[in-house]
């Protein structure tokens, strides 16, 4: 198995860099801000809770309300996993053998394209930087075999921020129905769009063969209880994973299922919270990045909580980046981070996140750096 090289260098960085500038997720709040938004009887049941193992497919309440976040859906088209990752991990291995073939949009997360990668012939279509990260839909097209089972998107992307236009999107399912293709949506950044009129439906209510993925980490913020999910039509599909998730975490964290419950009942609260914070924070990094044209190239993602500007100054990104946090504790993930296996992608690219507060203060600590490293980059 290859290293998961985004979680490599976390390890050395995430908790030892003093300025997280380059997070994934949007600030989290304490176990007792989430409690105080609880009614009492959620107060009560989390107060109240057995510590025993819990349903495999998940809390039927959790899953009743996971599924009002879709337009067509009910708890029957959802399975519940321990974090967005799991979901991808079973998702990757239920769907694809040897002699399948797969499609993955670059750049995005490195799991969707080193889990398939184990598993069977993929290839890689390109967002194109020059189009505004739009995805390349006659190279993708041009991509698919008689044998592809699955094509991979992740909308808004990691690390770009880009969606797609509903043309596009109404294109590509095209492509997918006439295909027998399934579709598997990477969706963890939905309702983080900075223009409400660019987000995307979610795959699982409008194709049959949809298979939408998503999480409580990342618009929701709250990472730590590890309550993900996979929606879909198939319930046949959603079987064969409900049996993979066997063989790894077997059940969801109870307490977890609580919390996120809590989370999904006070959604339209927390998100307006969440896009308040961005909104802030984006207009901070505006200022920041229209100070030094010189060094990078900036442009407003069209949603999520990160962002992938381009770094024009002497030297490499990668050398940038390590004097940044070796010398300064500022930490963004360099282009390194997205490199693919299937094709060439941007060298010359950092991602930064402004999804948690105190943003002010890595700000400041990344103009100290830029002041006196003047014309070193």
């Amino acid at each position: 198995m290859r290293n998961f090289e985004l979680e490599v260098f976390f390890s050395q960085w995430e908790f030892k860099a003093k300025y997280h500038m380059t997070a994934s997720d949007v600030e989290s709040m304490s176990l007792k801000e989430l409690l105080n938004l609880a009614s009492d009887q959620e107060r009560h049941d989390f107060e109240n809770l057995w510590l025993g193992y819990t349903e495999t497919w998940g809390a039927p309440d959790l899953r009743n309300t996971i599924a009002e976040t879709y337009d067509t859906l009910s708890a029957e088209n959802i399975l519940c996993f321990a974090g967005a990752e799991e979901g991808i991990y079973a998702a990757m291995r239920v769907l694809l053998d040897k002699n399948d073939h797969a499609i993955v949009v670059v750049p995005n997360y490195q799991a969707a394209e080193t889990l398939p990668l184990e598993i069977c012939e993929v290839t890689g279509v390109a967002l194109q930087p020059e189009k505004n990260w739009r995805l390349d839909l006659e190279c993708l097209a041009e991509a698919i075999r008689p044998n592809t089972k699955l094509i991979s998107i992740n909308v808004p992307n990691n690390p770009t921020g880009a969606t797609m236009s509903s043309s596009d999107l109404n294109e590509l399912i095209s492509l997918c129905r006439k295909n027998n293709i399934y579709l598997f949506s990477d969706e963890v950044y939905r309702l983080l769009e900075l223009d409400e009129a660019k987000r995307m439906p979610q795959i699982a209510d409008i194709y049959e063969k949809g298979i939408s993925l998503n999480v409580v980490s990342k618009a929701y913020g709250f990472p730590g209880l590890r309550i993900g999910w996979i929606a879909t039509q198939d319930k046949a599909l959603l079987l064969r994973l409900e049996r993979f998730k066997h063989y790894l975490s077997i059940c969801n964290s109870a307490p977890s299922e609580r919390l996120a419950l809590i989370v999904l009942n006070n959604r339209e609260r927390i998100l307006a919270r969440n896009r308040s914070l961005l909104r802030e924070n984006l207009s901070e990094l505006e200022k920041f990045f229209a100070d030094y044209p010189s060094l990078f190239e900036w442009a407003a993602p069209d949603g999520g909580c990160i962002a992938y500007p381009k770094y024009i100054g002497r030297g490499t990104v990668e050398s940038f980046c390590h004097k940044l946090v070796n010398e300064y504790g500022v930490l963004l993930l360099p282009a390194s981070i997205y490199q693919s296996e299937l094709l060439d992608a941007p060298i010359d690219r950092f991602r930064i996140g402004f999804g948690r507060s105190k943003i002010k203060e890595g700000l400041s600590q990344f103009r100290r750096f830029l002041a006196d490293n003047h014309g070193e980059f």
